[in-house]
Order: structure tokens, then C-alpha cells, then sequence
């Protein structure tokens, strides 16, 4: 059975943030991610991670201001400087939560604009940030979304993104497999992880539609988990739904 984390960012909304680490822990989990830890001083979380025992798997590198329309901006070319600004921040809360690797949101594509320049801007970034993280000892993974969601998305399939990853010839990047937005785009969450198990180095999941917890959907949970052991990955399988009623009413799929 794969080893479950939490993402806090989406499990246990009825608490504020910093609740949630206690509450992630008291639900039997041992490890828990958040994309966004930047409004938090580093010194705080890693308090709050050693306070409850809990190991911190993933951080995202910082995305832009999402109320102003950015997710993500690692392929913009007027984000340039701000995204390698954003590199020793995110090796900062690495280094200081003892995260392992960080999470690249791609950007967003807009009407009418050059999708092989934007490509050609992500890949130039992508090197840039695998460099200084290879120099940091940390691994850097990029996740496609799917466009239901996100419609301006610019990354939105796994197969497209090992294609990124084979161009940008970095050693410590690879795929972050989100199943939900897998399926999402009407591809085989148990397809994609057995044709990709070379480049998927973290996944997430949500049950599709709704993104919520297993059960509420149409995927097969149950047999996905089966699938991602069957393609030996070793690495932690991160919940990341939007809980239709209490988080701790919704972790019957929850094997502690």
C-alpha cells in the first residue's frame, strides 16, 4: 500500500493553516505538503512540522498572485527575473523545513500568443531552477493541470510534460503526476503511470469529477492505489481534495 501524505492547503478547510498540521498528525498522517508557504516565516512551519512529528514532502515554487489571474509563471517571458527571484526563496523553505523537492506550476497561455515561445521561456527556466536546485540538493518536479479548472493552463498533459523533461535534460527533474487532473483530461489515470513510471517522481490525487475525496466521484481509487504500487514507486501519494464534509469524515480510503 502507497504511503499517504496530506496536502493541508486542501485537507481540513474548516481549520485555519496552522491548526491543520495538529490536525493532519491526529488523523494518523506522517507526512503532510502545501503548495504556498510563503506568507509564513520559514521558522514558524518548521515549529509546527516538529511540533507534531510530521514530515513536509513538497513545496511549490512561488506562482504569481492568483487574483490577478497568474498560476504559475515559469513561462512568461514578462515573469523572466521575478521566477529566478523566486529560486533561492524556494530553496530557502527547503532547506528550512527539510523538504526534499519543490513543485513548478508551468503558467498560463493567453489568446493569440506563441506557444513554442512561451515553451522555449519555461524550458530556459527550468534548466535555470534544476541547476541551482541540483546545487542545493533538492529535486524539482513539474506538474501538468488540467484545463476544466484551469482554463488558461499552458502545461496540460503528462505525456507533453516527460517531453518537456527529456528536452530540458536536467537529472534531478521529473514529473509530478497529479491523477485528478489526469483524468480530468480524459486520460487513463492507470495508463499514464504505468507508461510514464520512469519520470514520475510525486504524485497527488482527488477523485474525478469534483476533486473530491475517494468515493465521491467515478475514479476507481482502490484500484489506482494498486496501480501506482504496481509500478514500484516508492515515494509518498499526497491527497489533495476539496473534503465535501469534514476532512475526518471524509479518510475511510485512509489506510494509517
Amino acid at each position: 500500500m502507497p504511503r499517504f501524505a496530506a496536502n493541508i492547503g486542501f485537507l481540513f478547510p474548516e481549520l485555519q493553516f496552522l491548526d491543520r498540521f495538529a490536525a493532519a498528525r491526529e488523523a494518523g498522517f506522517r507526512a503532510v505538503e502545501f503548495a504556498v508557504p510563503y506568507p509564513y516565516e520559514p521558522q514558524l512551519l518548521s515549529e509546527k512540522l516538529r511540533e507534531n512529528g510530521l514530515e513536509c514532502i513538497l513545496l511549490n515554487l512561488p506562482m504569481g498572485d492568483k487574483a490577478k489571474g497568474d498560476f504559475g509563471i515559469a513561462n512568461r517571458p514578462e515573469r523572466r527575473e521575478e521566477f529566478r527571484e523566486g529560486v533561492p526563496l524556494a530553496i530557502r523553505y527547503a532547506h528550512a523545513l527539510g523538504v526534499p523537492k519543490m513543485n513548478c506550476i508551468s503558467g498560463t497561455i493567453r489568446p493569440g500568443e506563441d506557444h513554442a515561445k512561451l515553451r522555449a521561456i519555461l524550458i530556459d527556466n527550468l534548466r535555470f531552477a534544476a541547476r541551482e536546485f541540483k546545487a542545493a540538493k533538492l529535486d524539482l518536479v513539474i506538474e501538468p493541470l488540467n484545463t476544466h479548472d484551469v482554463p488558461t493552463a499552458f502545461l496540460t498533459r503528462s505525456p507533453e510534460a516527460v517531453e518537456l523533461i527529456a528536452k530540458v535534460g536536467a537529472e534531478n527533474l521529473g514529473l509530478q503526476c497529479d491523477l485528478y487532473h489526469t483524468a480530468m483530461m480524459g486520460d487513463d489515470p492507470a495508463a499514464i503511470l504505468q507508461s510514464l513510471r520512469g519520470s514520475i517522481r510525486h504524485i497527488q490525487f482527488a477523485d474525478a469529477p469534483g476533486r473530491g475525496e475517494p468515493g465521491s466521484g467515478k475514479l476507481d481509487m482502490p484500484k489506482l492505489f494498486a496501480a501506482v504500487d504496481a509500478i514500484g514507486y516508492e515515494g509518498w501519494l499526497s491527497a489533495e481534495y476539496n473534503p465535501t464534509r469534514p476532512t475526518p469524515e471524509t479518510l475511510s480510503w485512509f489506510v494509517r
